[in-house]
């Protein structure tokens, strides 16, 4: 897991609360915390990894009726890239823990975006991510 090693940022936080649904709880192994995101759409999680990688596959685990719809991963090769798109990826509707893959791209980062939700306000909760090479 490249997770750890990493800087993450994420597009927003349930009414500012990090203390309560901050981007920490993303990757600390505990099924009862969660990032949730405020309203509206795209929502997104970036990692910044410390030195290039391949990611193959990315785990996440939604809270169902938050989930993600019309995601799409993208990645930058290096500091001085722009982002580009790498796929789709379509969550199901569940809270379960989910794995989608990826095609083998050296990335220094990478962005999941969420463009819209299962809500109808455009909530987005997670309660793991992870990023296997």
């Amino acid at each position: 897991s490249v997770v750890g090693k990493s800087a993450i940022r994420v597009s927003s936080v349930l009414n500012k609360d990090s203390r309560l649904y901050g981007k920490q709880f993303l990757t600390d192994n505990n099924d009862e915390t969660c990032w949730s995101s405020d309203q509206g759409t795209p929502q997104f999680i970036v990692l910044r990894f410390n030195s290039p990688c391949t990611p193959r596959e990315v785990k996440i685990m939604f809270q169902g009726g938050f989930v993600g719809k019309d995601c799409s991963f993208h990645g930058k090769m290096d500091d001085s890239s722009d982002l580009q798109f790498i796929s789709n990826f379509y969550p199901e509707d569940v809270n379960s823990l989910q794995t989608f893959k990826l095609p083998p791209t050296e990335l220094v980062q990478l962005k999941v975006l969420f463009a819209q939700s299962t809500d109808f306000f455009g909530r987005i909760i997670i309660y793991h991510i992870d990023v296997l090479t």
